[in-house]
């Protein structure tokens, strides 16, 4: 059973202590919206057991490749500062210490098919009959009403939730955003829902239950996208790299590939104008304002890299950036870990031999600090009653 690392932290402002130290999480959830959450509960201090069934533990041990020398880099991700406890949760001996570990906890995360954890004598009521304190975290694909029994899956939630048909080329095919994002957007809810009551409990001395799942949190973050579908009861349609409302938002041709643009203001194209030596773009009736240049996009689009056509792509990011239009070559991740480098983001964090790097918690505060990572745990032995069993 691995350890979590009680190692002193670093200090960080007049008091490094994480926010949520002291605060217990039984981890019940696998693959990634609920280790996503439960590892930022982590990474502020909270002390989190993960429970993994015997032999294979959970799903995202056996996905790679890439592999560390430990695992599957995808478990890596999302599981660090975690401790392993493996329960036969048909077992009568390990359901009890499943029990005995929500009860004892804080906060209880799980994203069983719904009915499971009832069933097993690990639903909300249940437990918070015992423990009326318990914030109790269900994380679902499509509720716990009718969309009970479909399956909550990233990919299939981004095809019928309206993502992909917002993503990719307007003449290509609908297409999946490049990471689990509808996952990663529900865990950051989840962790939103568990801070958000365990400050109630703090007020009202009481614990509740927390809903969340990934077709709510998907139309959640489309924003501006179903906000037009709701305005005008026609569902927006893919446009490559440009924006709805916006223009010049988009990547635009320079002499050796392209550069992202996103004017913003009026201001700002008034400078993009002047660098690319066409001034007279910024009162043209047809460029003069956002809307206009919305309505003349094709036109405009002409105009700029027709302008954009005199230099390179870092020539045009480093000439923009200092006029102060938002500016950027195409990159790729290790080119973005690299920038936050550069920047003094601090981007990474090392968890010691046989782990490679991981991307740091997002989050920084004045006085209080994050935890000091720790890797993520290798699959605990179980009790001897699960080999008797």
């Amino acid at each position: 059973m691995s350890e979590l690392d009680d190692s002193p932290r670093p200090t960080t402002g007049l008091d490094a202590t994480p926010p949520l130290k002291g605060i217990k999480v039984a981890d019940f959830s696998r693959v990634l919206a609920g280790p996503l959450a439960t590892m930022m509960l982590a990474d502020l201090g909270a002390e989190v057991v993960k429970i993994e069934r015997p032999g294979t533990g959970d799903d995202t041990r056996q996905w790679g490749p890439p592999w560390t020398p430990r695992g599957s880099a995808y478990f890596e991700s999302v599981n660090r500062s975690k401790r392993s406890v493996v329960l036969d949760l048909k077992n009568p001996s390990h359901l009890e210490i499943a029990r005995q570990l929500a009860l004892e906890a804080d906060v209880v995360v799980e994203n069983f098919t719904t009915g499971t954890m009832d069933r097993l004598g690990l639903g909300y009521e249940q437990l918070a009959a015992e423990n009326p304190g318990l914030i109790y975290c269900s994380i679902t694909g499509f509720g716990s009403g009718a969309g009970a029994r479909m399956a909550g899956y990233d990919f299939l939630v981004q095809a019928v939730g309206g993502l992909m048909s917002i993503t990719g080329a307007a003449d290509g095919e609908p297409t999946k955003v490049g990471v689990a994002l509808v996952d990663v957007l529900t865990g950051k809810d989840a962790v939103i829902g568990v801070l958000a009551a365990l400050q109630e409990r703090h007020r009202s001395g009481r614990g509740q239950l927390v809903e969340v799942s990934l077709l709510t949190s998907l139309l959640g973050s489309l924003v501006n996208q179903a906000s037009s579908y709701l305005t005008t009861g026609r569902s927006p349609g893919r446009m490559g790299n440009a924006h709805p409302s916006i223009a010049p938002y988009e990547s635009l041709r320079c002499t050796d590939g392209s550069i992202a643009i996103a004017c913003g203001n009026d201001g700002q194209f008034a400078r993009l104008a002047a660098q690319i030596g066409r001034p007279e773009l910024a009162t043209d009736p047809r460029f003069a304002s956002n809307p206009a240049r919305v309505a003349h996009r094709a036109e405009l689009v002409v105009e700029l890299e027709a302008g954009l056509a005199g230099d390179t792509a870092s020539g045009w990011v480093r000439r923009l950036t200092a006029a102060g239009v938002p500016a950027g070559e195409v990159g790729d991740i290790g080119s973005a870990i690299e920038l936050a480098e550069q920047l003094g983001l601090n981007p990474t964090v090392h968890l010691g031999p046989d782990h490679p790097r991981q991307v740091r918690h997002p989050i920084s505060f004045s006085r209080s600090g994050i935890r000091t990572p720790s890797p993520p745990p290798d699959l605990a032995q179980p009790p001897s009653s699960a080999r008797e069993h």
